[in-house]
């Protein structure tokens, strides 16, 4: 695995945290207990900072990065937040973005600046969200552009739990 300082910043990682051998992760990056970072993922918190919640799986070939601050066009930039309990998909691109907890995020979906996914938000394979959309808890969304679908089921949100523990599970048999 490749945990590489830049600059003055080392990533944290937490406790019975897998990361795989060919994953990258560098730099202001924090990833909380119980997580696992697949085959082929780059992590790269160079221009900003990337935190990511504890029991979430990020997997195969996704890439996670930031907006560094622009002083007069986007203060602060867009940092990178991923709650507890989430998984997101094969060869997903996080940039800048938010997602809270209890989410799934399809294989191969984009999230981009600014956009905000509340918990419990499943986005299916695919999705493309805009810079700056706000996907509202309990729903289903598809498409690119990301429109709401349906609103999710009791199962469908259990079933977004029970992926997350799935992972934690597979994490401890590598680990």
């Amino acid at each position: 695995m490749s945990i590489r300082q830049f600059k003055q910043y080392t990533p944290n990682i937490g406790k019975d945290v897998f990361v795989d051998e060919s994953a990258q992760v560098i730099g202001q990056v924090s990833i909380g207990d119980n997580s696992s970072i697949w085959p082929n993922c780059t992590i790269r918190g160079d221009v900003n900072w990337i935190k990511i919640g504890a029991n979430t799986n990020i997997q195969d070939g996704s890439t996670l990065h930031v907006t560094h601050d622009h002083s007069n066009k986007h203060p602060g930039g867009f940092p990178l937040s991923i709650g507890n309990q989430v998984t997101i998909g094969h060869n997903v691109v996080l940039h800048g973005c938010t997602v809270e907890d209890n989410c799934l995020v399809g294989m191969g979906a984009i999230i981009l600046d600014g956009a905000h996914l509340e918990k419990n938000v499943f986005l299916g394979a695919g999705a493309l969200v805009s810079p700056n959309k706000h996907l509202e808890s309990g729903y289903l969304y598809v498409g690119s552009p990301a429109k709401k679908l349906r609103a999710l089921t009791e199962d469908e949100i259990e079933g977004l739990q029970y992926s997350a523990d799935h992972y934690v599970k597979l994490k401890n048999e590598y680990l």
